[in-house]
């Protein structure tokens, strides 16, 4: 198998046996509540901060848990999310 195969079969989403599908919408919702709350933290962390360090962490924290955020409200079919890459 070249290297090239090897990256192929890591992304090949088509490959169903690795995925369960048994996420509940609770348990969705749940974890976009967990998510928003996390965001909320660490926008506050980001207004505190005292230094440059502390504030680039929480950003890059608060900027991650913003496409979590949009790919969660996808998947329960947020009219105003169309596409979470976007």
């Amino acid at each position: 198998m070249s290297k090239d195969d090897s990256r192929r079969d890591m992304s090949d989403h088509v490959d169903s046996e690795h995925f369960t599908y048994e996420r509940s919408w609770a348990e969705i919702e749940a974890m976009l509540d967990r998510a928003e709350r996390q965001q909320n933290w660490h926008y506050t962390k980001v207004q505190g901060a005292k230094t440059k360090a502390v504030r680039i962490v929480h950003m890059r924290n608060y900027k991650a848990l913003e496409g979590v955020i949009k790919a969660l409200r996808w998947v329960l079919g947020d009219m105003d999310v169309q596409h979470p890459l976007e």
